[in-house]
């Protein structure tokens, strides 16, 4: 049994809202990360704890933390208790295996996604990632630290960005678009997997070639799991009425709600290639069996009447006037052969050759 279904297991029965982390553990502590900036400063700094932390008052400046790692679940406890978030927040951000969503909780948004990570050959690997965004402050929360938000870092460095001018919806626009970009990168990958079956199915269809197949729908499958509950998400964002997302946000949540018709619209393609790639596997296979079956039936009729031919000369019998003569033996020979070339010639004729 995994981790994940030994935690699941270990919550049966609990009240709603008891803090039990499922999923993976991928390091020894999390990494939390205080960014505040405006449009004239800009601050950076690790922090160990979220003791002390709370919402920042009505200002202009707005407060980033991010925390990598969620195996700390104190630290999200406290939290919770600093920025007023709900028990099934802090329940949902500690299972790893929700689907993307968002809720209204009047004085925050909840985001959930899943942030996925291409291994070149080897099946994309998921990574939930979650948003809690306030009026002037976003709390972001994923598995493992990453490089996904380093050039959102880099863009709330440069005073002249976009980011810097906006609130904290600005910046959860920023990294959702961040994470949808990414399916491009992977679907891109997935494409010239696809292709390189392609080539060995029309090439030389072979078991392996039918394994490659399978391991391709399981993962399309997979990122369409996690891809479709993605479109009613955004949807919702941008047809949101919430205070906490501006007119001017409401415009690029918009925006990725096309990238991410976009991106299933591809996932729905590579899944019908994969269909039928694997009808034309089996289709190459039952061809591939009625061509050798073609020529052992060929084989088999032209030593038909070869084979009626000498059973009727192996026969016992003592007068057979045929065995007397001279050149007997050569001219069995000589009509055997005239009868397997004048078959084969017919047989090419027809084109069953």
């Amino acid at each position: 049994m995994s981790r994940a279904a030994q935690r699941r297991t270990a919550k049966t029965g609990l009240a709603p809202g008891a803090l039990i982390h499922i999923g993976k553990i991928h390091g020894e502590r999390e990494k939390i990360t205080l960014c505040e900036y405006d449009t004239s400063l800009f601050r950076e700094s690790q922090i160990d704890a979220v003791a002390g932390l709370m919402p920042p008052p009505e200002k202009k400046s707005v407060t980033w933390i991010h925390i990598d790692g969620l195996q700390n679940v104190q630290l999200l406890e406290g939290l919770g208790s600093a920025f007023g978030l709900h028990p099934l927040t802090l329940e949902d951000i500690l299972n790893t295996e929700q689907r993307p969503k968002s809720e209204d909780h009047g004085d925050y948004l909840y985001i959930v996604l899943k942030l996925i990570h291409g291994t070149g050959d080897a099946a994309p690997v998921p990574e939930q990632v979650s948003l809690v965004l306030g009026p002037n402050w976003l709390i972001s929360l994923q598995e493992k630290e990453g490089k996904l938000l380093d050039p959102i870092r880099e863009r709330l460095r440069n005073e002249k960005s976009r980011l810097r001018r906006g609130g904290a919806d600005t910046l959860a626009h920023a990294l959702l678009d961040a994470i949808v970009d990414g399916y491009f990168v992977i679907l891109d990958e997935f494409g010239e997997k696809i292709e390189g079956v392609e080539e060995a199915l029309i090439g030389h269809p072979s078991p392996p070639t039918l394994r490659a197949i399978q391991a391709l729908k399981r993962e399309i499958i997979f990122l369409r799991k996690s891809v479709w509950p993605l479109r009613e998400m955004v949807g919702s964002l941008g047809r949101s009425d919430s205070p906490l997302i501006g007119a001017t946000s409401v415009i690029y949540f918009r925006d990725i709600y096309d990238h991410t018709v976009q991106v299933i619209d591809t996932i729905e393609t590579y899944r019908d290639m994969l269909s039928g790639m694997l009808d034309i596997y089996l289709s190459s296979i039952s061809n591939r069996m009625n061509e050798i079956m073609k020529v052992l039936t060929i084989i088999a009729t032209v030593f038909m009447p070869l084979t009626f031919l000498a059973g009727v000369y192996g026969m016992n019998f003592k007068y057979m006037p045929e065995l007397e003569w001279p050149w007997a033996y050569f001219a069995l020979w000589g009509v055997m052969l005239a009868i397997a070339i004048v078959m084969l010639l017919y047989f090419r004729r027809k084109k069953w050759l």
